[in-house]
């Protein structure tokens, strides 16, 4: 075999080792972008210090996208004449929110270290300062990931969890993404800083028989029977800026406002760990962290899969 031959195939054998290979590291983008978690951070910060519901926002952005393809940042491609995306999908219309936020941490990473940090990465990265913006848990966020091509309006609508969704059915979702049931719970605490739009426990609120009755009343009054689908109301009504185990200690006084909220506590196989995390703030919020750092496993592209999109929104 001739010398620029053997030089292709050890090439393309060096191409290959590279893609089969590659896994994700905390300290990827230590040589090639040592700034970027920094430059992220300061983003994220500024953004939920102007508004602080963004903090649960860019967690559950994270989350819808992990659940769809993998954390591969699909959730941010917009829609295209040949492809319609994961935005406009049940789950995520009129209310996932914080795509500009990641738009504005890409452009200021891109100033600095063009074509390097991924977009999966830095929604990745955004969701852990989130937490910690509020009060919740830091954890080292592994990096690599790189950004899909394609987006799936079906496969968003199939695989993210339904808002009334049974605990058996919520079990399955996770479990199918590698997430045992102890991981769900705690996921779902996140929900101690978000809000839910009223058509969403409407249901809950006026037909349901296991909610505290003067809690039902409370939330009423911001979302009439037939009106006022987009109105707000707190997950937590305790401490809803404040990333704390609160969510739990609603859902044993029968205080969940969605229906997946008090699902975990309703006689179910979950009881348990409600119990656990509303009397250990502690337990919930490192076990909070090590299933964020798992759902960030899922599925992500490394090596040679995918690209890094310069712009979030667009394939390059």
């Amino acid at each position: 075999m001739s010398m620029p031959r053997l030089i292709i195939v050890a090439f393309t054998l060096l191409l290959l080792g590279l893609a089969c290979n590659a896994q994700l590291s905390s300290s990827f983008y230590d040589q090639t972008c040592p700034t970027a978690l920094t430059t992220i951070r300061t983003v994220i910060r500024q953004a939920i210090s102007q508004e602080r519901r963004m903090a649960a926002s860019l967690i559950r952005l994270h989350f819808h996208d992990c659940f769809v393809k993998g954390c591969d940042a699909s959730i941010l491609l917009d829609d295209t004449p040949s492809m319609v995306g994961e935005q406009n999908a049940a789950p995520n219309i009129n209310s996932a929110r914080g795509y500009g936020v990641i738009h504005k941490a890409k452009t200021e990473v891109e100033k600095i270290c063009p074509g390097v940090v991924s977009c999966a990465d830095v929604l990745a990265v955004a969701a852990r300062d989130a937490s910690f913006a509020v009060g919740g848990p830091s954890w080292t966020v592994k990096l690599g990931r790189r950004d899909s091509t394609t987006a799936s309006k079906t496969l968003a609508e199939n695989e993210l969890p339904h808002f009334q969704a049974s605990l058996d059915r919520l079990i399955s979702i996770f479990a199918n993404k590698g997430l045992s049931t102890r991981d769900m719970v705690a996921l779902s605490g996140s929900h101690t800083i978000g809000q839910a739009q009223c058509f969403l426990f409407r249901n809950r609120i006026y037909n349901q028989s296991n909610i505290d009755t003067g809690f039902a009343s409370t939330r009423r009054r911001n979302c009439p029977t037939s009106s006022g689908n987009g109105n707000l109301a707190p997950l937590d009504l305790v401490t809803p800026n404040s990333f704390d185990n609160n969510y739990f200690k609603n859902l044993v006084q029968k205080k969940g406002l969605l229906e997946t909220d008090q699902v975990l506590f309703n006689g179910g196989s979950t009881d348990n760990i409600v119990t656990e995390y509303s009397r250990d703030p502690t337990a919930f919020k490192s076990d909070f962290a090590a299933a964020m750092i798992k759902m960030g496993d899922i599925e992500p592209l490394t090596g040679l899969e995918g690209q890094i999109r310069n712009i979030c929104g667009a394939i390059n």
